[in-house]
């Protein structure tokens, strides 16, 4: 069997090869993958894909910055007069409502006593501390860092305000390195549990009077001990300014009166016939 395949139709071949690459170089240009790497354990890893971005301890994205071009921005906690450098969001939304309690709560803060984001050039990379550089953390107090800065009394009402974060937010003062000063989220970016606790505390932000309704005593999730029971205010003594202390109310064996309203929760001053 002959194959037509003259010398004059090799050449006409070769040329129209030439011509196609010489016109494919003054066109613009598809990137295209390098070849995968083979690694040692045999899986292929693609050779022009964006390297994996940095991560504090919990998973979250380091930030370069706050203000520009970042998930970083400086946020005002609610009725303080305070500020904060914090991940806009979510963590934001718990973040500050950890601060805003304790502001309220355990002790109220000059500006000077809370700090947010940090660049990660000054912390220690996997340390818990490395949190504040994915604006995932704060330090409230950062001067008071070491075991035993708080009162029993204050420590009690941080307990709560952790168990109501049911495990979500950690405290340095648990953490084997002692910090007392340090409030972090222990999940990472995709795990729901942040997420559905932003959403309640944004829920109570709604809608004024509504607030944890977990038991005394019951553990919250996590491991935290279980939230202490309310209290109430002591019973003012007779003839108090306010004209009720001491004062019968007839016809129900029990009656609260307001006070007011702190951080969406009513507080009530409990009287006894």
């Amino acid at each position: 069997m002959q194959i037509g395949f003259t010398r004059r139709a090799a050449v006409k071949g070769a040329a129209a090869v030439g011509a196609a690459v010489a016109v494919g170089g003054l066109l613009p240009g598809t990137a295209v993958a390098a070849p995968a790497k083979e690694t040692a354990e045999g899986t292929a890893e693609p050779g022009l894909l964006a390297k994996k971005l940095p991560t504090s301890a919990n998973g979250w994205t380091i930030e370069k910055e706050a203000n520009h071009v970042s998930t970083v921005w400086t946020r005002p906690v609610p009725g303080t007069g305070l500020t904060v450098d914090v991940r806009i969001g979510d963590a934001e939304e718990i973040l500050v409502h950890v601060i805003r309690r304790f502001h309220y709560e355990v002790e109220e803060l000059p500006s000077g006593d809370l700090l947010g984001w940090q660049a990660i050039g000054g912390l220690r990379a996997g340390a818990p501390e490395s949190n504040l550089a994915s604006g995932t953390a704060v330090r409230i107090r950062p001067g008071a860092s070491a075991k035993g800065g708080l009162f029993p009394y204050q420590e009690l009402v941080l307990r709560d305000i952790l168990a109501e974060c049911e495990g979500v937010v950690r405290w340095g003062g648990d953490d084997d390195a002692v910090d007392e000063s340090l409030f972090y989220l222990v999940p990472g970016p995709e795990d729901r549990r942040v997420r559905q606790l932003a959403d309640r505390l944004r829920g109570w932000g709604a809608r004024p009077g509504e607030g944890p309704r977990r038991p005394a005593g019951r553990p919250a999730p996590g491991g935290l001990p279980p939230a202490p029971a309310r209290r109430t205010a002591p019973r003012a003594a007779a003839g108090g300014a306010d004209g009720l202390a001491g004062a019968r109310l007839p016809g129900l064996a029990r009656r609260t009166v307001p006070l007011g309203l702190m951080d969406g929760r009513r507080l009530h001053l409990r009287r006894r016939p």
